[in-house]
């Protein structure tokens, strides 16, 4: 149950965004500007970045919402997004990604966290600035969704199907202007 009185059966996000339209929609254009305009980092890596930071928190709902959109971009199996999660470094991504997600994990800490030669790393990688950029954006802002979600008790389904079935129509629809109730 969660701690204050949320709209009716909204899972996660949804409803604390119901509860409070008016910070919804920064944090939405936010989510949209990071996670879906034009990058050099696929929309399929960036949720990536943002369901392993998510997992990293523990948070069911995002974790499993991000990651049934990346399973979507990516064109893969919930299995191989559970593989990032568990153990990114041994799962077939492009070193850049791994650098990048590892920087993401530094964030997720604590900004200190972040070494200089995580970032000289993934430079040498081939990461861009603004994707350097993004990527601690992205893992800040999802450790500031993620205990959003989980510091308000919301809840969520357990089926994680939903979450696959649901990627196709998120990642179709954005985060603007989408409609809470559906």
């Amino acid at each position: 149950m969660a701690h204050i009185n949320l709209p009716e059966g909204l899972p996660g996000i949804r409803g604390p965004m119901a509860f409070r339209p008016e910070t919804a929609k920064p944090l939405n254009e936010l989510a949209e500007v990071l996670l879906r305009s034009e990058n050099s980092l696929s929309r399929g890596e960036r949720e990536l970045i943002a369901t392993y930071v998510s997992s990293l928190n523990d948070c069911f709902y995002c974790q499993n919402t991000h990651g049934g959109i990346a399973q979507h971009y990516l064109q893969c199996s919930i299995d191989y997004i559970d593989s990032v999660k568990k153990n990114f470094e041994s799962t077939d991504l492009s070193d850049k990604l791994k650098a990048l997600l590892s920087i993401a994990a530094s964030v997720q800490k604590s900004g200190k966290h972040v070494k200089p030669e995580q970032i000289e790393k993934a430079k040498s990688l081939g990461a861009t600035d603004i994707e350097i950029h993004d990527t601690v954006l992205i893992a800040a802002a999802f450790c500031m969704f993620n205990r959003y979600v989980d510091g308000l008790a919301t809840w969520a389904p357990q089926d994680r199907n939903i979450y696959v079935e649901r990627g196709p129509r998120r990642a179709a629809e954005g985060y603007l202007d989408f409609d809470l109730y559906k």
